[in-house]
């Protein structure tokens, strides 16, 4: 596009020039990020205090509600306040010191790995959150993993230091020894438990003293000098020594702050407080959004894309039925890529070629949702999905582009799940696809046409229970599963052509997945082994290929 001229002699910058420089400047204000942790290491926890120091909440809530005590923001799905703990991911925007944050909060139990990997792929960073008691935990070593295999910076909150827990050089040792990630520790505990008397920040050697804030409520951060000697009045002489000494050698010994490291996934700062007492949480806050990464490239099939790109992109990695009940709607969760998404905007669907026009684009804070007018690189917004999105789906302007696909991981528990009651079916076949659908549970089918009941494949015994929990309060259809006694499944590389060239196989049910792909079940490793011995040419994969250009089967 050419420059306006308006007569006079200085030179007038155009459109494009005007588009470039908004959006690298929204580009530059984005912080995507997603909290990975074990269950019960305090994250939805830690999740309340950043809505509360962001400003997006008035007063935190907490896990299991007593009383007059709120619930979390986070946790919205009925289920998740009854049962305490986090089953879906959602997305929380807000804004804090002109950065837009997009904090992405995944389950931590392990039987909802699937949806924490899938919400992974559309984080620019990580915070791993650890037990001071209980140091790495297997969840968490096993969601380090992705991070590590996306190259996604890692950052590292030490958690409940009001409490007794290891030594914090022992906690640094296991980080560096089992993950093979180096350290750098951004501030440094004095004493824990009892003892807990602060923390040392260690580029001003300011000590924030600890104290326990109101419950619910922004804590008031007191900061001495570390030579100052009111110091004496609040914390021990011995625990302050000892705090400094293992500080110096950290600093003798440690590694330097890289922050090119740090965005290459090869060091994690780490920061050491308590989530429910508020302490330590601002300055997180604060260190977090000066070190981390904003918007990055993502891979197409093409090669990466940057979010500079002029066009619109972005994938689809999570859909959610039934956010609001009284519409019995679905949300399909976009992250933006590049370009400037806007209200109304006409966009192409990768997947089926047609183009959409996107109408009604929400805003999504966990349960709520606002109408938004326009978002850019790092955000996610919601779209109201009458069944034409699947998770991975791209959707583009301009050029055509495809995002890699999130691939589905392989279950260990199959079962039946039958419909007791004929006059109940539609809600059932409803229900079933939809939860489908969002990937709460993988769907198998049998072969045999005949047989109409669904298989459910799941990664944990919890993700039936919500199956059923939730076909039963959303859709109002009671259901029975029956196991089937297979732990083990394959797809079949190459499909079905691949399967009749081989011939009978045993000891395995074939079965198709939502794709029309064969699936092979086996009730233990041993079978599987067998069957690979036998037929050696015969390829199988324990992650699901990624789709494209076609539309799965319904019930």
């Amino acid at each position: 596009m050419k420059s306006i001229s308006t007569g006079n002699n200085a030179p007038q910058i155009n459109d494009d020039e005007n588009f470039q420089h908004s959006l690298q400047e929204a580009v530059n204000q984005r912080r995507n990020f997603a909290i990975i942790s074990h269950p019960d290491a305090g994250k939805t926890t830690l999740t309340e205090k950043l809505l509360l120091y962001g400003g997006a909440i008035q007063q935190a809530g907490a896990v299991k509600a007593r009383g007059e005590q709120r619930k979390v923001t986070s946790d919205w799905m009925e289920l998740e306040k009854q049962r305490g703990i986090s089953i879906t991911s959602t997305v929380l925007q807000f804004e804090y010191k002109d950065i837009t944050v997009n904090l992405l909060d995944t389950p931590g139990h392990q039987d909802f790995s699937e949806d924490t990997y899938r919400t992974l792929a559309a984080a620019d960073n990580a915070v791993m959150l650890e037990d001071a008691a209980k140091g790495l935990e297997p969840q968490t070593r096993k969601l380090f993993e992705v991070c590590r295999l996306r190259n996604i910076p890692i950052f590292t909150f030490i958690n409940k230091m009001d409490r007794p827990g290891q030594e914090p050089l022992s906690l640094l040792d296991e980080i560096e020894s089992e993950l093979n990630l180096s350290t750098f520790a951004v501030n440094w505990p004095i004493g824990s438990g009892d003892l807990f008397r602060g923390v040392i920040q260690r580029d001003s050697r300011d000590v924030i003293l600890f104290a326990r804030g109101e419950r619910g409520k922004q804590s008031i951060e007191r900061r001495l000098k570390i030579n100052d000697p009111k110091l004496s009045e609040f914390v021990e002489k011995e625990l302050l020594e000892k705090a400094i000494e293992e500080l110096d050698l950290l600093e003798a010994a440690g590694s330097a702050l890289d922050l090119e490291l740090v965005r290459e996934g090869e060091l994690t700062p780490v920061f050491f407080g308590s989530a429910m007492t508020n302490f330590g949480v601002r300055p997180f806050l604060d260190s977090f959004l000066d070190m981390a990464q904003g918007p990055v490239a993502r891979n197409t099939t093409d090669g990466p894309v940057d979010p500079m790109r002029e066009t619109f992109t972005g994938f689809v990695f999570k859909l959610q039925a039934n956010m609001d009940p009284r519409h019995r709607d679905r949300v399909a969760f976009v992250r933006v890529c590049s370009g400037r998404f806007q209200k109304d905007m006409t966009v192409s669907h990768a997947r089926s070629g047609k183009n959409i026009r996107l109408s009604r684009p929400q805003k999504i804070f966990a349960q709520d949702r606002s109408v938004v007018e326009d978002a850019y690189p790092g955000d996610v917004i919601g779209l109201n999905n009458p069944g034409m999105f699947a998770i991975g789906d791209t959707l583009y302007t301009g050029k055509h582009v495809e995002y890699e696909g999130i691939p589905c991981f392989s279950p260990e528990i199959f079962c039946w799940l039958r419909n007791p009651n004929p006059s109940a079916f539609k809600n059932f076949r409803k229900g079933v696809n939809e939860l489908r659908e969002e990937g709460a549970v993988q769907i198998l089918y049998d072969t045999d046409q005949s047989k109409r009941d669904p298989i459910l494949a799941a990664v944990g015994q919890l993700q039936l229970e919500v199956v059923q929990h939730r076909l039963e309060n959303e859709y109002s259809v009671e259901t029975i599963v029956d196991p089937m006694g297979y732990q083990v499944a394959r797809w079949v590389k190459g499909g079905w052509t691949s399967l009749e060239q081989i011939g009978r196989i045993f000891n395995c049910k074939t079965v198709q997945d939502s794709w029309q792909r064969p699936v092979l079940l086996f009730k233990n490793q041993w079978n599987l082994n067998q069957l690979e011995q036998d037929h050696p040419s015969l390829e199988l994969s324990a992650v699901a290929p990624v789709v494209s250009g076609v539309n799965p089967i319904t019930l």
